[in-house]
């Protein structure tokens, strides 16, 4: 009987001294380089041709900024003329794959050519080159960070 208390005891010991460890996370490399150079920054729009058409003028002023919820994923503003427009952006693990839905509180007839899958043709920073995502028409949007 004398055992089994000493056994407990120390069980019950052993049980309070133990810590929880809070597991931290470490982003890997892609999501490095997204956030560092990507998230929180001002975005404009240097050059985009729609279906063979250049439009860039369009975009001339307009200000574009990726906030994070995730590193795959959060809101997004775009100041367009002096009003505020806010959305979403996501994007698959590898990046490769870039999302925008701007939306609210209406959509600009500009932002329709914005709001689409993309697919990064290019990182090299400071211009983010994007094309539409599952196509090959000669569409293509280039971002520069200012």
């Amino acid at each position: 009987m004398k055992h089994f208390f000493f056994f407990a005891i120390i069980i019950c010991l052993g049980l309070i001294s133990c810590k929880k460890t809070e597991e931290v996370y470490v982003a890997n490399v892609f999501e490095q380089y997204f956030e560092q150079n990507i998230l929180n920054k001002n975005f404009i729009v240097n050059y985009a041709k729609d279906q063979g058409t250049e439009i860039t003028s369009q975009f001339a002023g307009d200000t574009f900024m990726l906030f994070k919820n995730t590193y795959y994923d959060g809101p997004m503003t775009a100041r367009i003329n002096g009003s505020t427009y806010t959305g979403t952006w996501s994007s698959n693990t590898d990046y490769g794959k870039l999302v925008i839905s701007i939306t609210q509180p209406t959509t600009p007839s500009s932002l329709i050519f914005i709001n689409r899958e993309w697919r990064f043709t290019e990182k090299a920073f400071p211009v983010m080159k994007l094309a539409p995502w599952g196509s090959n028409d000669s569409t293509s949007l280039y971002m520069e960070r200012l």
